[in-house]
């Protein structure tokens, strides 16, 4: 990888690890339907010029849709309101492992063992911090992100099988399908007069949503697709694993987060785990001489 694009691939992950800061700085003050809705939203008012249709595969876009936008979304962003953000960064790397069994269970693919150590690596992580006192207090926020990981690795799985559709035309479809459902579930399930908390939200509270809906999600997602299509995954997956660890420096310095030893062990052994999936084994071919 040339040093301008390492030096654009790190960029990427430091957006992407100040985004759950930002994220929860706004989730003081708006409920995590609403700040879905906004964020959503915005999205869908930019990505307008990219909805089309795609006849016959409708049906899996909508489920793609549902599953990386309210239903997904809605356990993340409800876990991240009531857990710490360094926390909640390691716990959304558990999508690795949980879109790898995925894998084996519903596309058939092939695991070799390095790769199931990785997996058995990252949930031992978790458990690790799970079990931590601290961790005790907002173990339902915890609970909710593995959730959402479960539910974004099954659209993952649905990605994998979807073809012909672009990635800004699956992100408008999205946010088009994620925006009323977030707005309804605000309206039916969360305390408060949305116009209320809008109009007496602070710049920084609206800017966490500007910045989670325009810098983490299409400068972030489509900056990693472009580098995508020139280096391959191995090349690039490792340094992904940059974005939780900017995550937990910036939610200990911003934040006040306090992380005890026992969620930095299970925090190591988590990511070393996801780094052991994510690199690619490679496959040593023989070549047999010609007339063997």
């Amino acid at each position: 990888m040339t040093a301008p694009h390492l030096a654009f691939m790190v960029l990427i992950n430091l957006i992407w690890g100040f985004a759950l800061v930002a994220g929860k700085g706004s989730l003081e003050h708006f409920p995590p339907f609403l700040f879905m809705a906004l964020r959503f939203g915005m999205i869908a008012l930019v990505l307008l010029p990219f909805l089309s249709i795609h006849w016959g595969r409708m049906r899996d876009v909508i489920l793609i849709a549902l599953c990386a936008g309210p239903i997904g979304f809605g356990f993340f962003f409800a876990g991240l309101a009531l857990a710490e953000a360094s926390v909640v960064a390691i716990a959304t790397q558990m999508a690795v492992p949980i879109s790898t069994i995925f894998s084996v269970m519903f596309l058939g693919e092939q695991v070799r063992w390095r790769r199931w150590l990785g997996i058995t690596l990252a949930f031992l992580g978790v458990m690790v911090i799970s079990f931590d006192p601290r961790v005790f207090g907002y173990i339902e926020g915890l609970i909710f992100v593995l959730c959402s990981a479960v539910v974004g690795s099954f659209g993952t799985i649905l990605q994998r099988r979807l073809k012909g559709v672009g990635t800004f035309e699956l992100q408008a479809w999205v946010a088009t399908v994620a925006f009323p459902c977030s707005l309804a579930a605000t309206f039916l399930f969360e305390p408060g007069d949305p116009v209320l908390l809008m109009e007496t939200a602070s710049w920084i509270e609206w800017g966490g949503i500007i910045y989670v809906a325009f810098a983490s999600s299409l400068v972030g997602h489509a900056g990693i697709y472009w580098l995508l299509q020139r280096y391959e995954v191995s090349q690039t997956a490792p340094y992904t694993l940059l974005a939780p660890l900017f995550t937990v420096i910036f939610g200990v310095w911003l934040l006040g987060d306090v992380l005890t030893e026992r969620m930095v062990l299970g925090g190591l052994i988590t990511l070393f785990g996801v780094l052991i999936i994510s690199l690619r084994e490679k496959e040593f071919t023989e070549r047999v001489p010609r007339g063997a």
